[in-house]
C-alpha cells in the first residue's frame, strides 16, 4: 500500500487570530494559553493542530494564532460553540487584555508544500469581487508552487474566511469587549527565517503583482516566530 503523502496542514479548515496583549496581561496571556486554552480548543472533535506565534518585524498585531481543523462544518458545529459559549472564569480574566483582534474561520482554498516553518508571514487582503475566481486561481495554481521552490520556504498556503460564520456572536466575543475584525483572504508561508519570507515574497508575490492580478488592495502582512506548536495527541 503507498503511504498518503505528507501534507504541510492538518485540516481543510483554519481558525486564524491576530491579537495584541496589553503589557499587565501578557504573563497570564501566556499561562492561560500554554496550560488552559490550547488544550481546550484541541480537545474539541476535529481539531487538529494549535500553533502560536509572536511577531518578529514591525508590521501587524504581536501575536498570531493558528489552529487546523478537519472540516470547516467543525468551526460551525455545536462542540466549538459551545465552548465559545461557555468561557471559563481564567479565559474572561484575559481576553480582556486582547487589543486589535483579527479572527477568521476560513477554508483552505489551496496548499503546497510538506513541511512547517519556524517562521510564518501572513498577509491579510480581499479580491475584487469580479476577478476573485481568476486570483484564486492565480494564487493556487501559480503563487503557490512558486512560493515553495524558493530558498528557505517549507509551505505555503492560500485560505479564504467564511464571514457568516467568523460573525457569530458568542460570549468569548463578548467577554472581550473590543471589536473583532473578520479578514477576508489569508496567505500563509512558512519558512526559516523572516528575511527568507521576505525575499520569496518579494519574488513572488511583490504587492503590485497581487494588484495586478486581482486584489482590491495592498496586503497587511505580518512575519511570525513560532513560540508553541500543540497537536491533538499532545497530552494537556
Amino acid at each position: 500500500m503507498t503511504a498518503p503523502a505528507p501534507r504541510a496542514l492538518a485540516g481543510t479548515a483554519l481558525v486564524a487570530i491576530w491579537h495584541d496583549i496589553v503589557p499587565e496581561g501578557l504573563a497570564d496571556f501566556y499561562a492561560w494559553h500554554d496550560r488552559e486554552h490550547m488544550p481546550e480548543r484541541l480537545a474539541i472533535p476535529g481539531f487538529q493542530r494549535g500553533r502560536r506565534y509572536r511577531r518578529v518585524t514591525s508590521d501587524g498585531q504581536d501575536f498570531f494564532n493558528l489552529y487546523e481543523v478537519a472540516a470547516f462544518d467543525v468551526l460551525v458545529g455545536q462542540d466549538y460553540l459551545a465552548r465559545l459559549n461557555a468561557p471559563t472564569p481564567w479565559t474572561r480574566r484575559v481576553v480582556v487584555h486582547f487589543r486589535n483582534v483579527t479572527r477568521g474561520l476560513c477554508r483552505v482554498a489551496g496548499s503546497r508544500g510538506t513541511g512547517q516553518g519556524g517562521v510564518m508571514a501572513t498577509l491579510r487582503f480581499a479580491a475584487v469581487p469580479a476577478r476573485a475566481e481568476a486570483l484564486r486561481g492565480h494564487l493556487v495554481g501559480e503563487s503557490l508552487p512558486a512560493l515553495t521552490a524558493q530558498p528557505g520556504v517549507l509551505s505555503a498556503h492560500l485560505a479564504c474566511t467564511d464571514a457568516t460564520g467568523s460573525s457569530l456572536p458568542t460570549a468569548e466575543k463578548q467577554a472581550r469587549g473590543n471589536p473583532t475584525d473578520i479578514p477576508s483572504w489569508v496567505l500563509l508561508v512558512e519558512g526559516i527565517s523572516a528575511e527568507h519570507m521576505r525575499l520569496a515574497l518579494a519574488a513572488v508575490l511583490p504587492a503590485p503583482r497581487l494588484l495586478e492580478h486581482g486584489a482590491a488592495h495592498e496586503p497587511l502582512t505580518g512575519c511570525y516566530q513560532l513560540e508553541s506548536a500543540r497537536s491533538a495527541a499532545t497530552p494537556a
